[in-house]
């Protein structure tokens, strides 16, 4: 057996408190006898290792008792987001070759207490473990396939970066559905420790668990960090050990916002495809400028179009490769143990650490140019009366792309453009100036809290309009 083993688990720390949801608490032995009776249930409707489950998975705890159950069987699954269509799910099942396709009311009858058989004592670690697609915003989902390998490989690098202590208490808000959830519950079951499980993100909660339930870490984007800034009126969040920050560019006023109030937040970078993290910040490095270093085992190197290897400082193609990545997409051939080029634009810096600039596809080419939208949203941060900032091209017949921006105000704040125009046409080149603004209530983002980048030329482009900036002697620009 294994790390990500229920039974072993149990075997190991029976009377230790595995999962909390809602106040009520289920031990390590309480979730391997349902994970073992679901597992039984699971055989019987015909699971095996031959072919995936399909299967929805909200965050509550029938969802871990069944990924438990698979986990035990050695069957790996599909996770599909609740909120996905009855389209999204028959392409998704049907890519993966899925044999059975549980709803979120089988879940909760698989996870009833019960008896259960044995099952085998031993699952092969290069098994897939599961085949979560990728979330499609430029394209079709590509289904990554992570092996048992990987995820404890993730789990240990992980561990290795942080540590474990013995009060450790891990909040889970994120979707199980993504990888970045499902992380969270892989490397608490490896160590053995307790995981505080939110239906949904609610900032309430979260601090309660934080006051009443001792949380130590918390997994956010910078969406939900900053909610829960606004509400901590009681300090909670800096009685943390760590809020790994991942998931968008954490904007740097967040961080010093951070820094002030004493919350430890560790900026993290990772793909579905590396089972998560490939670099973080550690445990002390708050308010450190970038996203961290390579976590252990994992290599990251950037290179430019001609695919050489770029020295420090240099922007270019950020690959990754370790034994946290995925054997390789459905479909595909397999990775082999190479390098694996993630799509995203960073560079490291002369102490090693990565900088993420953002989706090769989010960049925007205006008039020969090359911009970086991380760039320009941090620009517009710095800006009091912005809160936050979406920066993404828009088609122009002249220039190829112009720069627009959708920017949410500060709480009291008024738009006040023509200082904006001036205090951005100071700090960015002409090229890189928006030329197209919006102001929005809130920013578009995805179900995974990121924002819509991807999207929100077509979601804001009645909204957006012509922005312009004093005149500056041959800028060629509009």
């Amino acid at each position: 057996m294994d790390s990500l083993s229920i039974r072993k688990a149990a075997r190991e720390r029976p009377d230790s408190t595995a999962l909390v949801f809602r106040r009520r608490t289920l031990s390590y032995r309480e979730l391997s006898e349902r994970a073992i009776a679901a597992a039984d249930r699971l055989v019987r409707l015909g699971a095996s290792p031959a072919a995936p489950v399909a299967l929805a998975l909200p965050n509550r705890p029938e969802s871990l008792v069944t990924v438990a159950a698979l986990l035990e069987l050695g069957v790996s699954f599909v996770p599909l987001h609740t909120r996905f269509t009855p389209a999204e799910r028959a392409e998704l099942v049907a890519q993966s070759g899925a044999s059975l396709v549980l709803d979120e009311a089988q879940l909760e009858a698989l996870a009833a207490p019960g008896e259960g058989a044995a099952v085998a004592d031993v699952v092969d670690p290069d098994l897939p473990a599961l085949v979560m697609f990728t979330s499609g915003t430029s394209g079709r989902p590509k289904g990554a396939v992570l092996q048992r390998r990987a995820l404890m490989a993730s789990a240990n690098s992980s561990e290795q970066n942080l540590g474990w202590r013995p009060e450790e208490r891990w909040v889970l808000t994120l979707p199980l559905t993504h990888i970045g959830g499902l992380s969270i519950f892989t490397r608490c079951l490896r160590a053995r420790k307790p995981l505080l499980l939110c239906e949904r993100f609610d900032a309430a909660e979260v601090l309660d668990l934080i006051e009443r339930q001792g949380a130590t870490l918390l997994s956010a984007v910078p969406t939900t960090l900053r909610a829960l800034l606004s509400a901590d009126r009681a300090g909670a969040l800096s009685r943390l050990r760590g809020v790994l920050l991942g998931g968008a560019a954490a904007p740097q006023g967040l961080i010093d916002e951070c820094v002030a109030r004493g919350v430890p937040a560790l900026t993290t970078y990772g793909l579905t495809e590396a089972c998560s993290q490939v670099s973080s910040q550690s445990p002390g490095a708050t308010g450190e400028p970038g996203n961290g270093r390579p976590l252990p085992g994992a290599q990251v190197s950037v290179v430019g179009e001609d695919g050489r290897e770029l020295l420090a400082e240099e922007v270019g193609r950020i690959r990754v490769r370790g034994p946290m990545l995925m054997r390789g997409y459905l479909g595909r051939a397999p990775l082999d143990g190479g390098w694996f080029d993630t799509g995203d634009l960073g560079a490291l810096d002369f102490s090693g650490r990565l900088h993420l600039r953002g989706r090769r596809s989010d960049l925007i080419v205006t008039g020969g140019e090359n911009v970086y939208p991380l760039e320009i949203e941090r620009v517009l941060q710095t800006c009091s009366e912005i809160e936050q900032a979406l920066v993404f091209g828009v088609d122009d017949e002249t220039w190829g792309q112009l720069v627009a921006a959708a920017v949410v105000l500060s709480p009291g704040a008024e738009p006040a453009e023509a200082r904006l125009a001036e205090e951005l046409a100071a700090k960015l080149a002409s090229f890189k100036l928006p030329r197209r603004l919006c102001y929005v209530p809130a920013l578009p983002v995805l179900s995974n809290g990121k924002p819509d980048r991807a999207g929100a030329a077509r979601i804001l482009g009645g909204l957006l309009r012509s922005f312009g900036y004093p005149a500056r002697a041959g800028s060629g620009r509009p």
